[in-house]
């Protein structure tokens, strides 16, 4: 189970792609980019600390491939390293990266290589 960080951020958490930016924007704010190719079905967002990936922050929707989406963080958050999963429509196939540091990084890029069958990200 999450440690009261997780469930901090899982209520206060908002995909909100459609609202301005907030004076009272919390430091893990970021833009996540989907340039694989695919639909993404889910997407994780868990402190680095915790073992368990709590609720899908797309809730009951999807992230086409070419479109961003905000992710936005409760300014009561603290931690700054946080692990990303997202989950592919096409085949339920899932890609994970460990240990962001969302307290430096704005946007996260992410790209699949069908010749190499590998998703990879960049943080900017």
């Amino acid at each position: 189970m999450k440690y009261s960080f997780a469930s901090a951020f899982f209520a206060a958490a908002t995909l909100v792609a459609a609202h301005g930016a907030s004076a009272q924007e919390a430091k893990q704010d970021f833009t996540l980019s989907n340039r694989t190719g695919y639909e993404l079905k889910e997407v994780y967002v868990a402190p680095s600390a915790s073992n368990d990936w709590e609720d899908d922050v797309l809730g009951t929707g999807t992230l086409s491939d070419g479109k961003s989406v905000d992710i936005k963080f409760h300014r009561a958050a603290k931690t700054c390293k946080w692990d990303l999963k997202v989950v592919y429509t096409v085949d339920s196939s899932n890609a994970v990266w460990s240990n962001i540091d969302l307290c430096s990084v704005d946007k996260i890029t992410i790209r699949y290589n069908k010749s190499t069958d590998t998703t990879t990200a960049s943080f900017d």
